[in-house]
């Protein structure tokens, strides 16, 4: 199923612990109204069903304006909000039975770090990659050696799939990935750590 590729440019992944305190679907909103493409609702410490509030609160919230809401890792929160799909990491279910579980209208992202990921069949599965982390960044404790845009060029020449950048990713600093082939930018702290999200994702949108 093809996508609509606009819906890539721009990914917010949500982390409550880098909000400051301000209400999810306070950061989301402004964010969107910012020009954020698609949502992310990354939740490593909630339990289930505070996840699943959240999750019904962001398709309350994007439904209305077409914006897809992804799940982080949690294939069943995703169905049962029917969020629009599921990103999943090394780690997280394989793809395979992420697709056997949510059918294929839904949108499923997979996280790579290295080339040998890049070139598993988890990989082709997919309807997106995202690639990182491009910087050094504080948002995963475990995070991967930083690429550069140098190594996330390599990675993205051994794909067709559409391609997220992310990791320490900033207004600034975010042209040379773009450059360098990825259709969008997922960005973590770069808006929910804002002081004004819906000005930081203006300001990445400047860069399409």
């Amino acid at each position: 199923m093809s996508h609509d590729p606009s819906i890539w440019r721009l990914c917010l992944v949500t982390d409550r612990g880098l909000s400051g305190g301000r209400a999810l679907a306070d950061v989301v909103g402004a964010a969107i109204a910012g020009g954020v493409t698609m949502v992310q609702l990354r939740e490593k410490e909630a339990e289930t069903r505070a996840f699943l509030e959240h999750a019904r609160a962001l398709k309350d919230l994007l439904g209305p304006k077409n914006i897809p809401l992804i799940i982080n890792d949690r294939v069943d929160v995703a169905l049962a909000v029917d969020a629009e799909g599921v990103h999943v990491g090394q780690t997280d279910m394989p793809v395979e039975m992420v697709r056997q579980l949510v059918g294929p209208g839904k949108i499923i992202g997979l996280s790579i770090t290295n080339e040998m990921q890049i070139r598993q069949p988890d990989a082709l599965a997919v309807d997106y990659l995202g690639i990182g982390p491009l910087y050094a960044q504080t948002t995963k404790g475990n995070a991967s050696t930083p690429l550069g845009v140098a190594g996330f060029g390599k990675l993205r020449a051994l794909t067709q799939k559409p391609v997220m950048a992310i990791g320490g990713l900033k207004p600034d600093n975010s042209a040379g990935v773009l450059a360098a082939g990825a259709n969008g930018l997922a960005v973590v702290s770069g808006i929910v750590s804002a002081d004004d999200p819906q000005a930081a994702a203006q300001a990445f949108m400047k860069l399409f």
